[in-house]
């Protein structure tokens, strides 16, 4: 899709830009780049059906940006970015994707060494050349050689955040053909695993020739695989395949049953079947050889006895012992949330946020949320520029008239203020006390000295947690999928403290963090640890990003009274105070 093309563009663009230093613009292309890859419809069709005044109503793009999106859907360039590639001949988002590695010491190391991809990295830093260099050493060449080995395990596998918007594209493409009768997107996409390595859709459609021929010569499509009669198979540009079955419509509801999966949860449901002499296949439930259900998903898990399941829950991990004993949790849903409290602003130009808090508040209002609570950074992350406690009380103030002026208006909305402070190495906040007191609620993360001793980095979080005015531990283990691994701690006495104090852990909606994993979300459940669904938006168009949030908490099998943030404001405040 032209969608994820052009935002891997503007993000290259981004990196090029902050590389020389340029203030401003890379957190426009960025910004462009996330509206892209969150956009459910082509770009190329929204330019054939509106021209460029079409592209300018797509949040983040300016005429400067919509000129770039033009030149690029009619020539497959855009000259600027050509420019750049030729003074800067190196794979930026191969680079940064090494924990440690930003822009800037790729720049450097491109300059010194020639280093420009990640092959030219780990040669250089198994040769010891990058230790001996200024802002360098031994340290950071050692962090360098275990981030190039953390990305080799994920290697092949994307983001969930990654494929997801190209794979719903994709299926309204297909959902427009007069052929299609049903279709869905099944597999571990459907299940919503944090990560995917391939793409599954099922149709039904009387003519699946055509809809082989349509899918096979889609824009985006750099190989076919193969083509038969009732399957396809295609690589994308972007580097994943997506698999296409066509299949009839008695089967349509045992097949989506069986290519969501998993194996494992798929191998029991047939011993079910098996059980009550029957046969279970991506056909149907047979007695004999006479199919007796296929049609539907809900009549298929009947017919062996089981409730149905939903789709985040199928990963033999219990869940289908829970439905045998009616004891399937019934999962937060994704409508369920009522604000988003988690947000960075511009506010005074001091915090690395891209909007206004009435921006960000408007853009709460816009998802039917019925609070936000902006939760900027605090001063000692100096990189964003955090505020101190005078900005935060003046930020309070600026709050306050915000609330006065919906109130004037008879808009029923409310914005609450925290921050997001920082826990400093030896557990203490990086705000004085009487500053945090005053505000609705507090936020604490970990910033800093992250591969701290298990036993220090587990003592250090409960310190902060012990803080009467902590509620909320932001993104509580610090991993970043595919770039950098858990912080060493034992969540079993973080998970203790946390119930003692009323902490409450955050599920980071952010696609390449979604932490809490869906492991710890359950064993914080089953410890009656509250959570709270939060974005860590820097900009708006990454609120919609709550989705992937939602669906790790459901693959935890969190339910609403979970999660703090399905709460009314009232309820919410309840609890803080």
């Amino acid at each position: 899709m032209k969608n994820q093309e052009l935002a891997k563009i503007f993000n290259d663009m981004a990196r090029f830009l902050e590389a020389e230093g340029v203030a401003f613009k890379p957190y426009a292309y960025e910004r462009a780049a996330l509206s892209l890859e969150a956009l459910n419809k082509d770009v190329a069709e929204i330019y054939r059906d509106g021209g460029t005044k079409a592209l300018l109503q797509i949040p983040g793009v300016g005429k400067a940006i919509a000129d770039h999106i033009e030149e690029y859907l009619k020539t497959g360039k855009i000259k600027h970015y050509e420019d750049y590639k030729k003074k800067f001949p190196l794979k930026l988002d191969e680079l940064v994707k090494v924990e440690g590695m930003g822009v800037k010491k790729a720049k450097i190391l491109y300059q010194k060494l020639g280093i420009k991809d990640l092959k030219d990295l780990e040669k250089a830093a198994k040769g010891h050349k990058i230790a001996p260099l200024f802002g360098f050493g031994e340290k950071t060449e050692k962090n360098i050689l275990q981030g190039l080995e953390f990305l080799k395990r994920d290697k092949g596998r994307f983001l969930l955040g990654q494929i997801l918007p190209t794979a719903r594209i994709i299926e309204q493409r297909l959902k427009g053909l007069k052929e299609v009768e049903q279709i869905s997107i099944a597999g571990s996409v459907r299940r919503r695993k944090e990560t995917i390595g391939d793409v599954d859709i099922l149709v039904v459609s009387k003519k699946p020739a055509e809809v082989m021929d349509f899918f096979v010569k889609m824009d985006g499509v750099e190989k076919i695989w193969g083509k038969g009669g009732t399957k396809a198979s295609i690589r994308m540009k972007e580097g994943f395949d997506i698999d296409l079955r066509v299949v009839p419509k008695k089967s349509y509801g045992s097949a989506l049953q069986y290519f969501t999966g998993n194996k494992e949860h798929n191998i029991i449901t047939r011993k079910i079947a098996i059980e009550k002499g029957l046969k279970l296949s991506e056909y149907g439930i047979f007695r004999g050889k006479k199919i007796i259900v296929g049609k539907t998903e809900e009549e298929v898990y009947k017919a062996i006895g089981l409730p149905y399941i939903e789709p985040e829950l199928r990963e033999n991990e219990g869940e289908i012992e829970a439905a045998l004993n009616n004891q399937l949790p019934k999962i937060v849903g994704y409508k369920d949330i009522k604000g988003d409290l988690h947000c960075h602003t511009s506010f005074e130009a001091k915090s690395h946020g891209r909007n206004s808090m009435e921006e960000m508040a408007k853009a709460a209002m816009n998802m039917g949320y019925e609070y936000i609570g902006i939760s900027d950074h605090t001063k000692f992350l100096r990189i964003e520029s955090g505020l101190d406690e005078k900005q935060l009380l003046k930020q309070h103030e600026a709050i306050k008239k915000i609330n006065d002026k919906f109130k004037n208006q008879s808009i029923n909305f409310k914005v609450l203020h925290g921050c997001e402070s920082n826990i400093l190495d030896d557990g203490s906040i990086d705000i004085k006390d009487k500053v945090l007191e005053k505000l609705d609620y507090v936020i604490a993360g970990v910033h800093s000295n992250m591969k701290m001793e298990k036993k220090e980095m587990t003592q250090r979080i409960i310190r902060a947690m012990q803080n009467p005015n902590v509620d909320i531990i932001s993104h509580p283990t610090g991993r970043l999928i595919g770039r950098r691994d858990e912080y060493q701690m034992d969540f079993d006495k973080i998970l203790e403290v946390a119930r003692k104090t009323g902490t409450i852990l955050e599920i980071n909606s952010s696609p390449d963090r979604l932490d809490l994993r869906d492991l710890y979300i359950r064993r914080a459940k089953n410890q009656g640890v509250k959570m709270i669904i939060d974005t860590d938006s820097h900009q708006k168009e990454q609120m919609g990003q709550i989705e992937y949030g939602i669906a790790q908490a459901r693959r935890g099998w969190a339910e609403k009274e979970d999660i703090i943030n399905t709460n009314s404001v009232e309820k919410l405040l309840e609890y803080f105070h």
